[in-house]
């Protein structure tokens, strides 16, 4: 679980709502036809712009970032490190058998394992790679796409209001839930494009540059225990990749 996008949606709804009920009045912010236009209208807008497959697994990929498990860079150089060790000693095929959580890890093993060429290997690996960072782009998109109509959406709603105010100034009781009408989609289609969508979607985007990180590292270690480098020499070229903070001093 990401706390950090949790907790970040959650306070960003809690004080927006806070700020309703101390205003006395927390009725007076909910009014369904203001719902149905932004909610609605932006989920049948973006539909339009996409695939419907491409649009209902937009739901599955928002789950990364929520719940994201990445192997750390650590661990991963840790881990093939250690392999690289293993291979020197007893070959590639000594690595056979060899269990990891990491399934690209694996995948990769298995192509060395069978005596696949080097650029076989990297080939391979980097259209396994490539076609996973284009899937989160798609996701991440159609979020986008969503913070950007859910915005336009209620200013339709707060003509749609303005025009029914306009058109009934005789009758001074229709004029107030026209103009709720004209402000609360404004106030939804910013909620939603701000506290939600195009957050998620920079989580998203947060969460496929490191996977591509992950995956990246991943390639450079495989085709060096292939070339049967030095697994020191494999470790700080992977350290490399860490933030500099995270590198060993003589790095």
């Amino acid at each position: 679980m990401d706390l950090a996008t949790l907790v970040g949606i959650i306070g960003a709804f809690a004080i927006v709502i806070a700020a309703m009920v101390l205003g006395g009045a927390p009725h007076m912010f909910l009014n369904v036809p203001s719902l149905l236009i932004v909610v609605g209208g932006t989920l049948f807008a973006v539909l339009m712009k996409y695939e419907l497959g491409q649009f209902l697994a937009a739901g599955k990929i928002a789950v990364k970032a929520f719940m994201f498990k990445l192997q750390s860079p650590e661990d991963l150089i840790s881990e093939v490190v250690d392999m690289a060790a293993e291979a020197r000693k007893g070959g590639l095929l000594s690595l056979e058998g060899k269990e990891s959580e990491n399934k690209f890890l694996m995948n990769g093993i298995q192509l060395l394992v069978d005596g696949h060429d080097p650029e076989v290997v990297r080939t391979l690996l980097t259209k396994e790679m490539n076609l996973a960072v284009e899937r989160h782009d798609a996701g991440s998109s159609i979020f986008s796409q969503l913070g950007e109509v859910a915005p336009a959406m209620g200013m339709i709603g707060t003509l749609i209001g303005l025009v029914a105010m306009l058109a009934n100034m005789d009758d001074p009781k229709s004029i107030g839930p026209a103009m709720a009408v004209a402000l609360l989609t404004t106030l939804y289609g910013a909620m939603i494009a701000n506290m939600f969508a195009q957050p998620v979607a920079d989580k998203l985007n947060l969460r496929a540059g490191q996977e591509a990180m992950s995956k990246r590292m991943v390639i450079d270690a495989l085709l060096a225990i292939q070339a049967g480098q030095n697994p020191k020499v494999i470790e700080s070229m992977l350290r490399t990749y860490l933030a500099e903070g995270k590198r060993p001093p003589e790095i």
